[in-house]
């Protein structure tokens, strides 16, 4: 590895181990609530079978909470708020009911036993600190994401590509392997912008292609920017020599005048012939001597552009575009830094390639398979999908090549769950969740409802991005209406976004009925109307109940991270292993990243 600062501290396995038995003993009593499907919050009657409060009390409680989590007002939390986190656990629910009881307890427990609060994240500046050491970090000013992507991407593809560019340079290392890599935007930046050789592996071969082409069409923003940088470049270094040039001319034009009367009382004694004077006299020596070097000055300022243009480019990527006229460029005199850099370059160039790929990666993928010229790597990947991040992780501690992983999950609802139907049998071997001995062992399951409810953003509540609450209790009551009117309890069927496109209840619950393929012309607009006003007053209990959620979020997640982070932990190889925040919440929620490194060989 690259000499550097030591790599921050992470808390050790026993440490990681003991966070999480808190954690479950608060959720043990919480999950109910998360595993709860707003669809069926009026049919199961949630409310009365959940919460043993007022929603006005809930909500206001809540919605306290929340403005507090506000990324821009961090509030560590108090002692009395840390001991209400931990030890009063048992007044948040009622020992016999199972209901909940106390909403400011149960809002403060949520807050400790999150990722923000147990003080188990690495810091992403410091992080980056010990990386970079005291080495200059390869950027390019000449091209920002936001003018590929949309806002949300773009600030993820920043980050993470300079955050993969610095432990590639950390772990001496050229090649990175991009899974789930989608429409290649994050590997094409790490291609074009950092030199890195990329490799992106995604299961739908139209996502490949259509990576290719996107590439393809980045390539030629990345040569528009080059010509561009180096005009810029140029126009610089020329302007800079003409004012040059109007100095020494003034200053030769002083030194001149002064030459010439200092000599006047000489001049005066000259003969006739001193009309025409000798090239041999000194002041006129010295007046052509200086005309001449204004004269040659062109010359000197071309060469002059030249080399400030290159030590301007220095600032763009390496080898982010082809050179330019390379033939031009070796008539004149290059500094040997330039050299140098211009060796660098054509020795690399093949290398800072992007190379989409189709192929569905499970834990057992052998990589070489994939990818031919297979050689130390790292192994990426941003937002993927379900079992994929787990599974990157797997493909990491079992493939010697693989020094380092870099992996920021999503869509929990799609993991697989070892415990969660165990009276079904399955020949599955390798699960998405629990990775880790504790939770193996505690044989803990969370639930398809509660993994999908920890994507649900609490920063974004908390600044006023809320949640569609009119949309979810329209739902909620057309399943009210399907179990009654058409016997229905469960179906397999999704109404999907309807809502989007209704003008009203009545118009949503027609297009709803006739999506399912229920006869809505059995049901009078009398009887939909009236289930409306019926479930109406009682709206603010589902918008409270989906906050209780929301809180609740946060630990769930951090249950998932937690279990990802004592495996790698648990792996004899694995010199550091952290969990890093990487994004802003707002702009990204899942901004969390688990990262780890190698023991060197």
């Amino acid at each position: 590895m690259a000499a550097s600062c030591p790599l921050p501290v992470t808390p050790d396995l026993p440490t990681l181990r003991a966070k999480l038995q808190g954690l479950l003993r608060f959720l043990k009593d919480s999950l109910p609530i998360s595993n709860a499907h707003t669809v069926d919050f009026y049919t199961e009657s949630l409310w009365e079978q959940l919460v043993d409060l007022p929603p006005e009390t809930v909500l206001a409680a809540l919605k306290r909470s929340a403005a507090e989590a506000r990324p821009s007002e961090p509030r560590p939390l108090m002692e009395a708020e840390r001991e209400s986190g931990i030890s009063d656990l048992s007044k948040i629910f009622c020992e016999t009911s199972q209901k909940l009881v106390n909403v400011e307890a149960f809002a403060l427990a949520a807050k400790y036993y999150s990722l923000q609060n147990l003080g188990i994240c690495t810091p992403f500046e410091q992080l980056l600190i010990a990386l970079q050491g005291n080495q200059k970090q390869r950027t390019g000013e000449n091209m920002k994401p936001d003018e590929f992507m949309n806002m949300k991407k773009s600030h993820e593809v920043h980050t993470m590509s300079e955050l993969i560019s610095s432990i590639a340079d950390f772990c001496g290392i050229k090649q990175v392997i991009d899974l789930g890599s989608g429409k290649g935007y994050l590997s094409s930046f790490l291609s074009l912008k950092y030199g890195l050789k990329v490799y992106g592996i995604d299961s739908s071969h139209i996502n490949t292609h259509g990576a290719e082409e996107r590439n393809r069409k980045l390539k030629k923003h990345w040569r528009v920017y080059h010509t561009r940088s180096r005009l810029d470049a140029n126009g610089l270094a020329l302007k800079m020599a003409k004012e040059r040039k109007v100095q020494d001319e003034i200053k030769c034009k002083a030194d001149t005048e002064e030459e010439c009367n200092n000599s006047a009382i000489n001049q005066e004694e000259m003969s006739l012939s001193g009309v025409f004077p000798d090239i041999s006299d000194p002041v006129i020596y010295n007046i052509r001597r200086k005309k001449e070097n204004i004269h040659a000055q062109p010359q000197r300022e071309e060469n002059l552009c030249f080399e400030n243009a290159f030590s301007l480019i220095d600032f763009l990527p390496i080898t982010a575009v082809e050179p330019t006229s390379s033939s031009q460029i070796s008539s004149r005199e290059i500094s040997e830094a330039n050299k140098e850099r211009k060796k660098t370059t054509s020795k690399s160039s093949e290398s800072n390639i992007y190379s989409p790929l189709t192929s569905f990666i499970t834990a057992d993928s052998e990589l070489c398979d994939i990818i031919k010229d297979l050689e130390d790597c790292l192994m990426v990947g941003l937002h993927t999908c379900g079992d994929l991040a787990p599974n990157t992780l797997r493909i990491f501690t079992s493939k010697r090549e693989i020094k380092g992983v870099c992996s920021v999950g999503c869509c929990y609802h799609l993991l697989s769950e070892e415990f969660e139907n165990q009276h079904k049998e399955c020949t599955q071997e390798k699960w998405g969740f629990p990775m880790c001995h504790y939770l193996k062992e505690e044989r803990w399951c969370c639930g398809r409802n509660a993994r999908m409810s920890a994507c649900l953003a609490l920063e974004r509540v908390a600044v006023g991005q809320g949640l569609p609450t009119e949309s979810l209790f329209y739902r909620a009551i057309l399943q009210d209406i399907i179990k009654d009117c058409y016997g229905i309890t469960k179906c397999d069927r999704h109404v999907g976004k309807i809502y989007s496109k209704s003008s009203s209840f009545l118009d949503y619950v027609k297009k709803s009925l006739k999506k399912l393929g229920l006869d809505e012309s059995k049901l009078p607009e009398k009887i939909i109307m009236d289930y409306y006003k019926k479930y109406k007053p009682r709206m603010n209990e589902l918008e409270a109940f989906n906050m209780l959620k929301v809180v609740l979020a946060p630990c769930i997640e951090m249950l998932i991270l937690l279990d990802r982070l004592c495996y790698l932990k648990e792996q004899e190889d694995i010199a550091w292993s952290a969990l890093v925040k990487l994004f802003d919440p707002v702009t990204s929620p899942r901004c969390y990243a688990v990262i780890a490194f190698k023991k060197q060989q």
